[in-house]
């Protein structure tokens, strides 16, 4: 009998004490949804009778989507003083270019705009969903009453760009690339030009913690070597003899939770001077990334910028 009960112990020791091979996840664990960073810029007016009515409906707009899980939304403060920056009078017009050039300055991948239209005494609020990175452009629209109640009509657009932005986020957001992909991509574009020796050296912080390595420098580095270009190491003294050096400065902040899922945007300046102290080239990038772990988040924001700004950065390089 004290044999068996023996036994038995050591039958449920094994058991318990076994690694877990290809056990499913708690119910509850689930992987978190796409987030993609937006604009919303004021509509545009048609009609002597919606006169205000296109910052209205943005202001409104902003209030509807702010709370949807799948959208980070840029502050509306910063967003003007980079459109006032930038001379750039857009409302309900966005030209591809300038499109572009507001998602690589605020990070959004999308913005939204649009138009507010008066006809025969019918409200019409007309969206536009711009993919900065595709430039594909949907859109979504309401009707209602001149007079009615504008903002049950601007919620109920809300409504339809918030589910359009999810259903067809493949024609919004271009396609994640592998970084072997892209810089075989650059290293194609640059064929057999000339290429200039550098060195990399760009600072970085995360705001309120330390930062514990230097990912945006790592990255344009990663990028230079990959591209066929000789680069010296900055603390070592052969970095003098480089001819082009590329100095910047990057930082990472907390921008947002959503439950679980942690919003953090970076901001990175970069610029390539000559021997002779002469600026070759100029360039800068926001990027706005999501994760479970802030740290994490904010270095993943840091790389995506400086692979962007790699990608802009170096074929202006080559030849100098």
């Amino acid at each position: 009998m004290r044999n068996h009960r023996y036994v038995a112990w050591l039958t449920l020791l094994a058991a318990v004490s076994m690694p877990c091979f290809g056990a499913e996840e708690p119910a509850d664990e689930k992987k978190p949804s796409a987030v993609y960073p937006a604009a919303i810029l004021p509509f545009r007016e048609h009609g002597s009778g919606v006169k205000g009515y296109g910052l209205k409906v943005s202001n409104v707009l902003f209030a509807s989507l702010a709370a949807n899980e799948n959208l980070y939304l840029v502050d509306r403060v910063e967003l003007t003083k980079l459109l006032a920056e930038l001379e750039l009078n857009i409302s309900g017009m966005v030209k591809p270019g300038e499109a572009t050039r507001i998602g690589q300055l605020t990070g959004a991948k999308i913005i939204i705009t649009g138009s507010v239209i008066e006809v025969d005494r019918t409200l019409y609020l007309i969206a536009k969903i711009i993919g900065t990175e595709t430039s594909r452009v949907l859109g979504e629209s309401v009707k209602g009453k001149t007079g009615g109640d504008l903002a049950e009509l601007v919620e109920e657009l809300g409504k339809k760009v918030a589910a359009t932005v999810v259903k067809k986020s493949g024609k919004l957001v271009a396609e994640v690339e592998k970084t072997a992909d892209r810089v075989a991509a650059l290293k194609k574009l640059l064929g057999d030009a000339k290429r200039p020796s550098l060195v990399v050296k760009i600072a970085e912080r995360h705001v309120g913690q330390a930062t514990v390595d230097p990912a945006a420098q790592t990255e344009v580095t990663l990028y230079c070597k990959g591209a066929g270009f000789e680069v010296y190491d900055p603390r070592a003294g052969a970095a003098k003899r480089a001819d082009i050096s590329i100095t910047g400065e990057g930082f990472s902040e907390f921008a947002g939770r959503r439950g679980n899922l942690i919003s953090v945007k970076a901001r990175l300046e970069v610029k390539a001077v000559d021997r002779d102290g002469k600026v070759v080239a100029t360039d800068r990038q926001t990027c706005v990334m999501v994760d479970l772990v802030e740290q994490i988040a904010g270095k993943a924001a840091l790389q995506q910028a400086a692979a962007a700004i790699a990608e802009r950065l170096l074929p202006k390089l080559v030849g100098k």
